[in-house]
């Protein structure tokens, strides 16, 4: 339970320093959330919990194929903001578009054989 903790603290940690850098900077808070500290977290967690580098190659993999179609939400948010539709709205909307793009995303993986 509190390797449980210790592992929700950390990663909390990094949400908060993102919000906060981005209060101060758009441009370091965006820096600071491109990194891919929360997969790095994930992939040394489940080194620590299962020793099985095959596992963490197949997450990596499947972090590479699934950050493409996350990219909706990036292109869709700000274009649906300066559009002047509400944050919310604006949200919602880039995150079902986000969500279709992951199925298409699995849907074309799939027909081209490549197993997650």
């Amino acid at each position: 339970m509190l390797y449980a903790t210790i592992k929700v603290l950390l990663t909390s940690v990094l949400v908060v320093a993102v919000s906060e850098a981005s209060k101060r900077s758009p441009l370091f808070g965006a820096l600071i959330a491109s990194i891919p500290l929360t997969s790095v977290l994930a992939m040394i967690w489940l080194y620590v919990d299962t020793g099985d580098t095959e596992k963490i190659a197949r997450l990596s993999t499947g972090i590479f194929w699934l950050v493409l179609p996350s990219l909706v939400l990036f292109i869709s948010l700000p274009i649906l903001l300066r559009a002047g539709l509400d944050f919310y709205v604006s949200l919602a909307a880039s995150i079902a578009l986000t969500v279709g793009a992951y199925f298409a995303m699995l849907y074309v993986l799939g027909a081209a054989g490549i197993e997650i």
